[in-house]
């Protein structure tokens, strides 16, 4: 166990317990415009031809955007620290792996983290949302939840689309999603927000860092820029303690580096699913 009496990450008692309340914290500048700028650059070069084979989630399942999506051109890449092969692998595992986030997922959790995935988001100027929703629904963490470590790539504001979080939705259970709506989201899966709860956006300047709980109910609206990304690269970890995580995440790494195993769970997937008729929005 970590002793929150005496926190690694720079987070104060404070703002570890308003973690504890509402279910999500930011770390501002965790990264440098440096290490953002290499991060940045990396997966714009990789994409430069479009959709990456192996990597980006329309290549790997197979289908495909409506030519007019801006998300055609820009779909998210998954999984890319298990690629050694390309050069986002060594990349992706680098910061997947980060003492910084250590720290940090380990004074939120209370105990050491394991890591489970990445994925790197474009978002680029009218590319619609993801739907709000848990990401446990997916992660199947048993028993507790996992964790998420959000970096933003960009400036992100209102209007380019930014992270928006429930406070204090952590505290409920996973609901089962009902179907969202495919001319504002890319993904199925829509968890309504209840009553007397409230969606707030998180501004974010590249470099910070939003953590939160997999129970906390989060989405996104779509990017009204015109000129504007709104990338991303996020990491999914999982307490050392847990039993279960779903099939999809494994391998799962310490923060050495070394694979370690959890029971499979039940179902799970990637966090969010692809519409099946995926269409431009109107």
């Amino acid at each position: 166990m970590v002793s929150s009496a005496t926190p690694l990450s720079g987070f104060t008692e404070i703002e570890l317990a308003f973690f504890q309340k509402e279910g999500y914290q930011i770390r501002r500048q965790l990264f440098s415009p440096e290490e953002v700028a290499e991060i940045r650059e990396a997966f714009t070069a990789a994409a430069a031809d479009g959709p990456i084979p192996n990597l980006s989630e329309t290549k790997r399942q197979n289908v495909a955007y409506d030519p007019s999506d801006p998300l055609a051109r820009y779909p998210r890449i998954m999984n890319p620290h298990r690629h050694p092969d390309h050069p986002l692998g060594p990349l992706s595992l680098r910061y997947l792996l980060d003492s910084r986030l250590e720290a940090c997922l380990s004074d939120l959790m209370q105990e050491p983290p394991i890591a489970a995935q990445t994925m790197f988001y474009f978002k680029p100027p009218g590319a619609r949302g993801q739907d709000f929703h848990q990401d446990n629904f997916y992660l199947r963490v048993q028993p507790g939840t996992c964790l998420a470590a959000w970096v933003a790539i960009d400036d992100c504001d209102e209007e380019n689309g930014t992270m928006s979080v429930v406070p204090t939705s952590n505290t409920l259970d996973i609901a089962c999603p009902e179907q969202s709506d495919s001319t504002q989201f890319f993904t199925t899966e829509h968890v309504a927000i209840p009553r007397g709860m409230k969606a707030e956006p998180c501004i974010l300047k590249a470099g910070d860092v939003l953590f939160f709980n997999g129970s906390l109910i989060h989405g996104s609206f779509p990017n009204t820029s015109k000129t504007r990304f709104r990338r991303a690269f996020i990491c999914h970890y999982v307490p050392t303690s847990c039993i279960e995580v779903s099939q999809w995440y494994k391998p799962l790494l310490r923060f050495n580096g070394e694979p370690t195993e959890k029971v499979p769970a039940t179902g799970g997937g990637p966090c969010g699913t692809l519409q099946e008729n995926i269409k431009a929005p109107h």
